[in-house]
């Protein structure tokens, strides 16, 4: 499984990578070929997310933080609609993210002990201005992201005891 989505990832055309890991996509390039490649990665996330979130439960649990979470995250102009899929990935101001959260508020909100990887951003402006930006998965490796975030947050909350 992880074969054929790298391979689908190293078809991207006319994205240059960015030195932070994403790729830097303009409005006149935005198109179906990569709104598959957005289903993949958002796919590739969840089942990464889970993954690590079994992995990681029992490790946060025993510092007291027993409502880890690890998932994906959609949502548009920051409103974040309980129905929103990966269908609408191609409207402006669409974002996708992992989100770690190990506190103990089990809802989405980013000032309460919640961490974000983002996945997809495409971001508006005038016509023809729009851009976005995509985790570059042909170079970086999402799940050894994820893991070193939550390893720094194991390790970072525990010097603060």
């Amino acid at each position: 499984m992880w074969k054929a989505l790298r391979l689908i990832f190293k078809k991207q055309k006319n994205q240059r990578p960015i030195a932070d890991g994403y790729l830097h996509i303009l409005e006149k390039d935005i198109n179906l070929e990569l709104k598959q490649n957005i289903y993949a990665l958002e796919g590739l996330g969840e089942v990464v997310a889970e993954k690590l979130q079994r992995k990681y439960t029992d490790v946060f649990g025993s510092q007291g933080k027993r409502n880890l979470s690890i998932k994906i995250c959609r949502d548009i102009d920051g409103d974040v609609l309980s129905d929103l899929t990966a269908e609408r990935c191609l409207e402006k101001e669409y974002r996708s993210q992992i989100t770690i959260n190990y506190g103990t508020v089990t809802a989405y909100d980013e000032d309460l002990d919640t961490f974000t990887i983002d996945l997809w951003y495409y971001y508006g402006g005038f016509k023809g201005t729009g851009r976005g930006t995509l985790f570059d998965v042909k170079n970086n490796d999402l799940e050894k992201e994820i893991e070193e975030m939550l390893i720094y947050l194991l390790y970072d909350k525990q010097s603060e005891k």
